[in-house]
């Protein structure tokens, strides 16, 4: 089985040159993600560092064990600091007018370019691929997250040659004779798995799972993520797929796979699946294929009461929690056991209102895990999970 994937074949290497050194397949990088030295990276979000639709460089920000963030290139945003613009926190990664300022200014040099916008229709503008192209001129190598492949294009791969860099594809999918069906294996497994689900696209789903996986370690709970996006790959999470470049027959295998091979080597307490989208969102079909790869043994909603819309789509109402629920539960069986909130749009006093409005409304714990921390929705979960409760006790004692 091949979980992890890979930026191009052998013979498409060989069509550009008789050299296979260009490409680095997103299987190196997250088999360095343990790795004590970061490399340095410097992350493109032009025009969109904070927003929607710069959702990956926000994650980047916000965490990485794969690369140490050097800077963040917006020039909407230059001079300010990233943490600032983000969460209200500084956190040291300076964002910069464009790639030269940031090579000349940057405390150390970078080894990599990361792509750090996430347009819904996932392809480069004409102004993005000239600065790929000068990245690789300064001696960057190329790390992209989009659907639009730059190893399939030959003027990338004769530059990245001609400039003794790497390209790597991270959502490129390994040939279909490598790709795995489901087996029905995982239902068989004796550890939990929780799946961040959302109301939404780019709405916190995966900052909320990697709080929760923290949260959980920090108490000395073996909790492992499994990441289903670019970002958690790039980010460096060990095990995942990018699941919606997969080709739908095997997606739910190709995930289920990932969650079988991390059981199998880290024997995890709890598994946190990262979602995707949102099962009642139309434009995206990966929460559906995320839920029947991984068959969660209970779901924890993400949901942004301040957001008028569906992201990108302003003319479609966002989800009511109540029928996100209900939808889950008619889809999976599976039940919502805690609520996570993203602020955006609302002050504290609203969020504060929003959120007890929910409790009241659901009985069930709710929280803004980046300010508030997780601690309501790690309770939750111990009580839903009585193996963990126990293991939790035998710690204390």
């Amino acid at each position: 089985m091949n979980t992890k994937l890979t930026p191009t074949t052998e013979a498409q290497i060989h069509q550009i040159d008789q050299t296979s050194l260009l490409q680095a397949s997103s299987s190196a990088l997250m088999d360095t993600a343990a790795s004590t030295t970061l490399e340095t990276a410097l992350v493109y979000c032009e025009g969109n560092f904070g927003e929607m639709d710069g959702k990956t460089a926000n994650g980047l920000v916000r965490a990485s064990y794969r690369f140490r963030i050097q800077g963040v290139i917006d020039s909407d945003k230059a001079g300010l600091d990233s943490g600032t613009v983000l969460d209200g926190k500084a956190n040291g990664i300076p964002i910069y007018r464009d790639l030269n300022q940031a090579l000349r200014e940057g405390d150390a040099e970078p080894t990599h370019f990361i792509f750090g916008v996430a347009p819904l229709d996932g392809q480069f503008s004409a102004k993005d691929r000239y600065v790929i192209f000068q990245a690789m001129e300064k001696g960057l190598h190329i790390i992209n997250g989009l659907h639009e492949f730059l190893t399939n294009d030959d003027s990338v791969m004769r530059k990245a040659l001609t400039c003794g860099v790497t390209v790597t594809d991270i959502r490129k999918p390994a040939p279909s004779h490598e790709l795995s069906v489901f087996t029905g294996q995982v239902m068989k497994m004796a550890c939990p798995r929780v799946a961040v689900l959302g109301t939404d696209t780019a709405i916190g789903k995966r900052t909320t799972a990697t709080i929760l996986v923290q949260a959980l370690q920090a108490m000395g709970i073996n909790a492992l993520m499994i990441a289903t996006g670019q970002t958690g790959l790039m980010q460096g999470t060990p095990y995942g797929v990018a699941i919606d470049a997969i080709p739908a027959q095997f997606a739910a295998g190709e995930l289920e796979a990932a969650i079988l091979k991390a059981d199998r080597e880290q024997q995890p307490d709890i598994i946190i699946v990262e979602g995707q989208g949102a099962l009642s969102h139309p434009a995206y079909s990966s929460s559906s294929l995320i839920i029947r790869g991984c068959v969660p043994d209970a779901i924890v909603l993400q949901h942004a009461p301040g957001r008028p819309h569906r992201g990108d789509f302003p003319d479609m109402p966002m989800a009511d929690v109540r029928s996100e629920i209900d939808l889950l539960k008619a889809f999976c069986g599976t039940d919502v056991v805690a609520l996570t909130m993203n602020p955006e749009h609302l002050d504290s006093e609203q969020m504060a209102q929003a959120m007890q409005e929910l409790r009241s409304q659901f009985g069930l714990p709710v929280a803004d895990v980046v300010a508030q921390g997780a601690d309501s929705i790690i309770t939750q979960l111990l009580e839903t999970f009585p193996a963990l409760r126990q293991k939790r006790k035998r710690l204390q004692n």
